[in-house]
């Protein structure tokens, strides 16, 4: 079976400094992965290279089975959902939200005047929101949104083409509490449904990592420390090796919480 991911050997090298340093690893079909780890352990840039935006400096990527170099990106990047923060600055913020999610059906960051779209196509919009617990949003302007709500509209928008690989970059990032508690209940509802594509999230924080993801690659400085089933690699250990300070772990069945002990 094609692996939806497939690094063998990948470093990024800038101004001589390793942001990734030979990551191996595979990401087969129905798979939910974490990509976890400090600030800085290189999580973007290997996000970056899944998603073809980034050479790797040595290495080979497959995405999708196919090789990268060796055909049109722009082919592989239509089979690719991609959503993070740093998109928000690319959207025109005066549209509705239904715009900004139909405009995922060709990779545009344009309003919909500038391709055509049909009644399925708008219904699939929709029906994209309300996956994401977004559907009263339609018709609210992008611009006038909160954070956590232009998020699940991004994250929308990257399933409108039901893409066989779905990438999140901190999708939680700068989130309040309740924010952050609704877009983890949709990544949630995601993950358990057996007709979604395989989902890598980037995240640094254990409590973001909703029910169901099922896989995790701990980084740090570039390299990986572990990589596996979650229930088997996110230990106490694991993060303590992670940010070089003893932690505590709990695991309640669903959800994770790691914390600091007190000194003495």
């Amino acid at each position: 079976m094609t692996k939806a991911l497939h690094l063998e050997g990948v470093s990024v090298i800038r101004d001589g400094r390793h942001l990734l340093s030979k990551i191996d690893w595979e990401v087969a079909a129905h798979e939910r992965w974490v990509i976890f780890g400090p600030n800085g352990a290189g999580k973007t840039t290997l996000l970056q290279v899944a998603s073809t935006y980034l050479m790797p400096s040595t290495g080979a990527v497959w995405v999708l089975g196919t090789e990268h170099g060796k055909r049109d990106v722009r082919e592989v990047r239509r089979r690719v959902g991609y959503a993070g923060a740093g998109l928000g600055g690319l959207i025109t913020g005066r549209l509705p939200a239904i715009e900004i999610v139909v405009t995922g059906k060709h990779a545009a960051f344009v309003d919909s005047r500038w391709d055509d779209y049909d009644e399925s196509d708008w219904g699939n919009a929709r029906t994209q929101l309300a996956r994401l617990q977004a559907d009263h949003l339609a018709e609210r302007r992008f611009d006038t949104l909160s954070v956590g709500e232009q998020q699940r509209v991004l994250i929308a928008r990257s399933l409108m083409t039901s893409p066989e690989l779905l990438l999140l970059d901190e999708a939680t990032t700068s989130l309040d509490l309740g924010a952050r508690e609704r877009i983890v209940a949709s990544l949630a509802e995601l993950a358990s449904d057996p007709a979604s594509p395989p989902v890598v999230m980037v995240t640094h924080h254990v409590e973001e990592i909703p029910p169901g993801f099922n896989h995790i690659l701990l980084l740090s400085e570039g390299t990986v420390l572990a990589k596996g089933p979650i229930e088997e690699k996110l230990t106490a250990e694991a993060i303590s090796e992670c940010y070089r300070l003893p932690l505590r772990l709990e695991h309640d069945g669903e959800r994770f919480r790691a914390w600091a002990p007190k000194a003495g």
